[in-house]
């Protein structure tokens, strides 16, 4: 269920999207050694696989001439690409290792974001130049130390709309001034 749309969410304000827990240290170091070793596999991964689905899209591009195949064909790109994922969630980086449980760590990275999300919503837009992007998400990595309320609250500051969100995954917003 989406936290957003929870009646609670309304009537108690930001109070549910709290930070999640300090996870244990041997857990973390160990997820760590797991990144270090099977991180730059799984991108090798990744890669493999964007190459061969390359092959597989120039093969299928004779394969246009078929009524509706182009249609089917990207949506089922659209709904295997979409599954893969850059950063796993069991992935833990030096500084996540380094700064667990430091929320003013947290509360930088996502005033980072968010500014840098900001900056690009809000650029003029020239002929030459592509729209910027209107809508974003903030993954749990970046703002697990403070929870999705300081998310929110500085979000709202900067001009952005929350989306329907589950805060245990990432919180979706919308650029104000985009609609």
């Amino acid at each position: 269920m989406y936290a957003y749309r929870d009646a609670s969410f309304t009537n108690e304000g930001l109070k549910q999207w709290h930070a999640e827990p300090v996870r244990p240290r041997r857990q973390l170091v160990l997820r760590f050694l797991a990144t270090v070793v099977v991180l730059p596999l799984w991108w090798l991964l990744l890669l493999a696989a964007f190459v061969v689905a390359f092959v597989i899209a120039l093969f299928a591009e004779i394969l246009t001439v078929i009524p509706a195949f182009e249609r089917g064909a990207e949506r089922v790109m659209d709904a295997v690409l979409s599954k893969i994922v850059v950063w796993p969630r069991w992935a833990v980086t030096w500084p996540e290792l380094r700064h667990e449980g430091d929320s003013n760590f947290y509360r930088a990275r996502v005033d980072a974001c968010l500014d840098t999300r900001t900056k690009r919503a809000s650029a003029a837009r020239d002929e030459k130049n592509a729209i910027p992007p209107v809508e974003c998400e903030v993954p749990l990595r970046k703002y697990r130390g403070v929870g999705g309320g300081y998310v929110i609250e500085a979000a709202r500051l900067r001009g952005w709309q929350v989306m329907p969100s589950d805060p245990k995954d990432e919180i979706r917003l919308r650029w104000s001034s985009a609609s």
